[in-house]
């Protein structure tokens, strides 16, 4: 195992479980660093949307075309914020559509790689909580803390239906909870990186526990580990 200073923290779980939430809020608990590595994936969903139509985007040979965006784009994080080719898209890449498209494309491997590069790059050095769908499986399988935080699916398209319905969206929750078992099948049966549990990640179920709850549940967890 890499013997780091301060450990990485991994956060893996389901669309809605509520990891960006619980992520930020252990991340400024500790002291540490946060990437939403999912935000990273919907950057690029959002940059192939601007680039390429819809036809084009359901091409079988639009890997190669994904290979060559990619190197052409430049994803950045300054705290909570993220920017594509230096121009803020926080609220852009919050979408459903943005969402649905990040998924598609997470499962092609030329996304995955370079996605899988700049994560590890972000967290070598420790004292970072990061968020996602494969952080504790394959990111950082020798990350010092793992956690899978989940909740029935009804209660997280309830909450996913209640932020979107807060941005005016006018999804109902039927769509929202149809949505959320289609991205959880296909997270969970691609071939690359599937959405798992790491072995010995510490399963959280948030389904009758606030963010608060689920926060200093982990943050005990860590702190019995004496590695921060």
């Amino acid at each position: 195992m890499t013997m780091r200073a301060r450990p990485v923290i991994a956060i893996d779980g389901p669309v809605g479980a509520g990891k960006s939430t619980v992520a930020r809020a252990l991340a400024r608990a500790l002291g540490f660093s946060h990437l939403n590595t999912g935000a990273m994936y919907r950057a690029v969903a959002l940059a192939a949307s601007l680039r390429y139509t819809a036809p084009e985007l359901s091409d079988p040979a639009i890997a190669q075309r994904l290979g060559e965006l990619l190197d052409s784009i430049s994803i950045t994080f300054a705290g909570e914020r993220i920017e594509l080719d230096g121009r803020a898209i926080s609220d852009a890449i919050t979408t459903p559509a943005i969402s649905d498209l990040a998924s598609r494309l997470s499962a092609l491997a030329v996304v995955r790689d370079r996605m899988r590069t700049l994560q590890r790059a972000a967290g070598a050095a420790g004292g970072i909580v990061m968020e996602g769908r494969d952080i504790g499986t394959v990111i950082f399988p020798d990350a010092e803390f793992k956690f899978y935080l989940t909740a029935d699916v009804l209660v997280r398209a309830a909450r996913r239906w209640a932020e979107l319905h807060a941005k005016g969206d006018p999804v109902t929750r039927e769509e929202v909870i149809a949505q959320l078992r289609e991205r959880d099948r296909r997270d969970q049966e691609r071939e690359l990186a599937p959405l798992k549990p790491a072995r010995d990640a510490l399963t959280v179920d948030s389904s009758a526990l606030d963010a608060d709850a689920v926060v200093a549940l982990m943050k005990q967890h860590i702190e019995r580990g004496a590695r921060v």
